[in-house]
């Protein structure tokens, strides 16, 4: 029973983490910082996604 919670819940931060990865590919941030948050996302997923959000180079908007 809680095998399948645990594994939709993974599977739910594996999108949000994957959804700031492209975030941050997608900014106007040079290529080092850019290296930096995708490290930080992978290797402290919960700990760089937080503090993505809150300190994190923003996506170019489309105008």
């Amino acid at each position: 029973m809680f095998g399948l919670e645990i594994g939709l819940f993974g599977l739910i931060f594996l999108i949000i983490v994957l959804w700031a990865a492209m975030h941050v590919l997608g900014s106007t941030a040079s290529p080092l910082p850019k290296a930096l948050w995708l490290v930080a996302l992978l290797f402290l997923p919960v700990l760089g996604l937080i503090v993505w959000f809150f300190f994190g180079p923003r996506a170019a908007r489309k105008q």
